[in-house]
């Protein structure tokens, strides 16, 4: 079974949700940017991602517009699952930017990153990190990588979504960035069943193949 989310912000009741407590051991949970459980260091933190991975089932997340790269960055790369990833502790990775993940005979497409609207407030604060920007390197990894699957691939997972898609959300700001254009380019040229995001924080479905998610889960059918 694989089960997909929204924004976790570092909020552990979300593992107690109905959907992640029906998860056994081979399962995986995919968890769509702003993980937020690498923030601070601090010992609670690290209880709690000692927790997360010693769950029976595996979590894996893309990164958000609110992470701390400085830490994450901490975290090696490793060959995970046919991309990269960043093994943080116990059955819990971070999934890089651009390669094509295989779950349960399923190919995931993944690549987090996004904009943050309050990035000037955050820099003030010295919370902001450029590196949740996506690089013009990680945007041709990932169209290498999808051209030699022959652009086809069973779902796409992002943080942020499609240009063309931000109409339907009531975003405070319609502005396209170089992130949202590069989306809108795969959603015209790669063959996908779903794709499924954050950020907004709302669940709403947009037809025909778009899932905006915050705190539902959603069972990925993988027969």
């Amino acid at each position: 079974m694989i089960c997909i989310t929204g924004d976790t912000h570092g909020d552990f009741s979300r593992f107690k949700s109905k959907g992640v407590r029906m998860l056994k051991k081979g399962d995986v949970l995919i968890i769509c940017g702003d993980f937020g459980f690498i923030w601070e260091d601090s010992s609670a933190e690290r209880a709690l991602l000692k927790k997360i991975g010693s769950q029976k089932f595996m979590t894996v997340f893309a990164d958000g517009c609110h992470e701390n790269y400085e830490l994450l960055g901490r975290y090696p790369e490793e060959d995970f699952c046919g991309g990269k990833a960043r093994h943080i502790i116990g059955n819990l990775y971070h999934l890089s930017r651009g390669y094509i993940f295989n779950f349960q005979g399923k190919r995931f497409f993944m690549f987090g990153g996004g904009q943050s609207a309050e990035a000037e407030m955050r820099r003030d604060s010295h919370c902001y990190w450029e590196d949740e920007l996506p690089t013009g390197e990680e945007m041709a990894r990932g169209l290498d990588n999808l051209k030699n699957a022959d652009m086809t691939v069973d779902y796409i997972i992002t943080h942020e979504p499609p240009g063309a898609i931000k109409q339907f959300l009531n975003f405070e700001t319609h502005q396209i960035s170089e992130i949202h254009a590069y989306f809108d380019t795969l959603s015209r040229d790669v063959t996908f069943d779903q794709w499924y995001f954050g950020k907004v924080h709302k669940n709403k479905v947009i037809p025909p193949k778009f899932h905006c998610l915050f705190d539902d889960t959603l069972i990925i059918d993988t027969e």
